[in-house]
C-alpha cells in the first residue's frame, strides 16, 4: 500500500510540474508578445520553400539549406556505419547488449519487410529500404538540432530538413523507382520490366508525397511562429511534433511502397511458381526416401 501510494504521489507531483511549467509559459507568451518580422507571412513562407534569398556558398557555388544538410546527414550516416562496423560488430555477443539488440531489432524490422513483401527476391531490397528509411528518418529529425548557417546576404539560416526541397524529394523517389524497375528487369527479365514499365507514375506520386508531407509541416510552423503572441512557445511544439510524426510516418510509407511495389515486379511467372513447387515437392520426397 505504501509503495502505490508513493508512486502515484511522485505522479501528482510529475503532472502538477508539468502543468505550473505550461501555465508559466503560457503567462510569459502574453507579457512578452511576439518579435516582429522582417517581412511579410507570404515572404516569409515562399522563402521556407524556395531559398532564393537565403541561399548559402558551398565551394563558391550558391545552393539552397537543404543540400548542405544533405551533405551533412550524409556523412553523419557514412561515419556512424563505418564505426560500427569497425569497433562494434566484432564485439556482438550471443547474448546482445543494448546496443547491439537495438540494431539487431532495426535491420530485423527492414529484413522482415523485405521478406514479407518480396519473398522472392529480397537480398538487395533490404539493404536498400534500410537505408532508405535511415537516410529519411535521420534526414527529417535533423532540422531539430537547429544547425546555424550564414548565407550569401549575410542572414543566418537555420538548415532544414534535406528532403523540404523538392529536387531532393524527387532524387529519392526516382532512386526507388529504379530499384523496383532494375530488379524487376534482373529477376524476370522482360515481363519484369514490363510490370514496372506500367507503374509510371510511380515516382512522381512518391516524390511529390514525401515532398508534401514535409513541406505541410514546415508550412504550419512558419505560420504558427508568424502569428501574434505565438513565437514563443507553440513552435517548438508543434515543431517537434510535425517533424517527428513526418520522420515515422514518411519512412514506414516510402519503405512500404517500395518493398510492395518491388514484390510485384519481381514475383515470377504462374507456370515458374508451379514448377518450383514441384521441384520442392521432389526434393521433398527424396530426402523423405
Amino acid at each position: 500500500m505504501k509503495t502505490v501510494k508513493r508512486s502515484v504521489n511522485k505522479k501528482a507531483i510529475a503532472v502538477a510540474a508539468v502543468g505550473a511549467l505550461l501555465v508559466a509559459l503560457l503567462v510569459l507568451v502574453f507579457v512578452i508578445g511576439s518579435s516582429p518580422r522582417a517581412g511579410t507571412v507570404s515572404e516569409e513562407l515562399t522563402d521556407a520553400v524556395m531559398h532564393e534569398e537565403k541561399k548559402i556558398s558551398l565551394f563558391g557555388w550558391e545552393v539552397n539549406p537543404s543540400a548542405v544538410s544533405a551533405l551533412v546527414v550524409s556523412a553523419i550516416l557514412i561515419i556512424f556505419a563505418v564505426c560500427v562496423r569497425v569497433f562494434a560488430v566484432p564485439r556482438f555477443k550471443e547474448v546482445p547488449g543494448k546496443f547491439q539488440l537495438v540494431i539487431e531489432r532495426l535491420v530485423g524490422f527492414f529484413d522482415d519487410m523485405a521478406r514479407s513483401n518480396s519473398p522472392h527476391s529480397n537480398g538487395f531490397l533490404g539493404c536498400y529500404i534500410f537505408s532508405a528509411g535511415c537516410y529519411i528518418c535521420i534526414g527529417t529529425l535533423f532540422e531539430l538540432l537547429g544547425v546555424q548557417a550564414v548565407s550569401v546576404s549575410g542572414h543566418p539560416v537555420s538548415l532544414p530538413a534535406p528532403l523540404s526541397d523538392i529536387n531532393a524529394a524527387i532524387a529519392m523517389g526516382c532512386m526507388s523507382y529504379l530499384v523496383i524497375l532494375f530488379g524487376g528487369m534482373v529477376k524476370c527479365g522482360p515481363r519484369g520490366l514490363g510490370r514496372a514499365l506500367k507503374e509510371f507514375s510511380l515516382p512522381i506520386s512518391m516524390s511529390f508525397r514525401l515532398f508534401g508531407a514535409l513541406l505541410s509541416g514546415l508550412l504550419v510552423t512558419e505560420l504558427v511562429y508568424y502569428s501574434i503572441s505565438l513565437s514563443i512557445v507553440l513552435p517548438v511544439v508543434v515543431g517537434v511534433l510535425f517533424t517527428l510524426l513526418h520522420a515515422l510516418i514518411q519512412t514506414y510509407v516510402l519503405v512500404v511502397l517500395t518493398a510492395t511495389y518491388f514484390g510485384e515486379v519481381t514475383e515470377p511467372h504462374a507456370h515458374g511458381r508451379a514448377a518450383e513447387k514441384k521441384n520442392k515437392a521432389k526434393a521433398a520426397a527424396r530426402t523423405a526416401a
